[in-house]
């Protein structure tokens, strides 16, 4: 399992998400390119970082300045990518390890989901491979293809 290295900033927005919204991450991803910030939440906390009508994730939004997003953690890697999904609604995930001994995520979706599962220009799944590699050591997450396109 890797280690994640946690730099001062990440550990000072964690400080801060938790001090606004009382739920605790154990992750933190900075992500400039689509200007947001993504925590990795405790389990059983996610209702509290979101707060009642997204009150908490609002303030925390506003206070860090940046848009954020939560996922929440789990120890069992399927659960955990089927969480870095949401809302869209995810049929099957197969994980095997590559020639170069990686683990590589297989992920099928509902056909109506493909596009929320790779969200504008690719920033889920590029949430979904960065995080799956920092909680779970899977080395890339890709989508199933479906055959008759």
């Amino acid at each position: 399992m890797g280690e994640i290295v946690l730099n001062e900033q990440s550990l000072q927005l964690m400080s801060q998400f938790e001090e606004i919204t009382g739920a605790g991450s154990r992750d933190c991803i900075i992500d400039e390119r689509n200007n947001r910030l993504i925590f990795v939440i405790n389990p059983g906390e996610m209702g509290r970082a979101i707060g009642k009508q997204g009150s908490s994730i609002k303030s925390a939004s506003e206070q860090l300045g940046m848009k954020i997003e939560v996922v929440e953690f789990s120890t069992d890697a399927e659960q955990f990518l089927k969480n870095c999904f949401l809302p869209a609604q995810v049929l099957s995930i197969n994980i095997d390890e590559n020639e170069e001994k990686e683990f590589v995520a297989i992920i099928d979706v509902a056909e109506e989901d493909r596009g929320i599962a790779i969200g504008k220009a690719g920033k889920n799944i590029f949430k979904a491979k960065r995080l799956a590699q920092r909680q779970h050591d899977i080395a890339d997450v890709q989508l199933v293809q479906d055959d008759f396109e």
